[in-house]
């Protein structure tokens, strides 16, 4: 299995070892899931901006007031 290691100053590396026990997790757990929790949150964005994008014309028809509209470009309505 892949590993890594990775650097921290002595303030840094203080941070993560209390923000890893205040999750009862090791450092190594918490480290590994901060990553794959990144990875996850990047995914969950990417669908939630193409869901978005797919219904925008949708909403912009039925909401015109409602949001900012490339057609308006871009500007909120007071």
């Amino acid at each position: 299995m892949p590993s890594l290691n990775v650097s921290f100053s002595d303030e840094e590396m203080e941070g993560v070892r209390a923000a890893a026990a205040a999750e009862g997790k090791s450092l190594k757990q918490y480290l590994h899931d901060l990553g794959v929790r990144e990875m996850h949150r990047k995914q969950f964005v990417a669908g939630a901006t193409a869901w978005a994008d797919r219904l925008r014309q949708e909403f912009d028809e039925a909401f015109p007031d409602e949001a900012p509209s490339a057609r308006r470009g871009g500007v909120a309505a007071a």
